[in-house]
């Protein structure tokens, strides 16, 4: 009987640990719009060296942390100029997909001559 239950425990486990991941992803502002991302970001900049210089501590480790590297773009106008360049591209598809096919056809024209 023990060993038709481990395989039961260990999805839920699976289970419990992605609910929990994507709860947090979305109580922390991750999964909302490009400035709630920004903020969550800033945020964990904030957060995270103290942890874990704490953690590092408590466990005993002496390292030295690598330092944050300066980001030098603002996420957002990169997450919209991507949006942008994806939506312009979707738009533009049946207009390049006629196009190239009529050049295709016309290759093949001048091939059978």
């Amino acid at each position: 009987m023990a060993t038709r239950i481990w395989p039961v425990m260990k999805l839920a486990t699976k289970v419990t640990i992605a609910g929990g991941a994507v709860y947090v992803a979305y109580d922390s502002g991750l999964l909302g719009n490009s400035e709630q991302g920004s903020e969550a970001l800033q945020k964990a900049k904030a957060v995270i060296p103290p942890a874990m210089e704490e953690w590092m501590k408590y466990f005993g480790v002496e390292a030295q942390l690598p330092t944050i590297p300066k980001i030098e773009f603002s996420p957002v106008d990169a997450w919209n100029s991507g949006i942008r360049w994806t939506v312009s591209n979707l738009s533009e598809a049946p207009t390049k997909a006629t196009e190239y096919t009529s050049q295709g056809l016309q290759y093949l024209k001048d091939l059978t001559k």
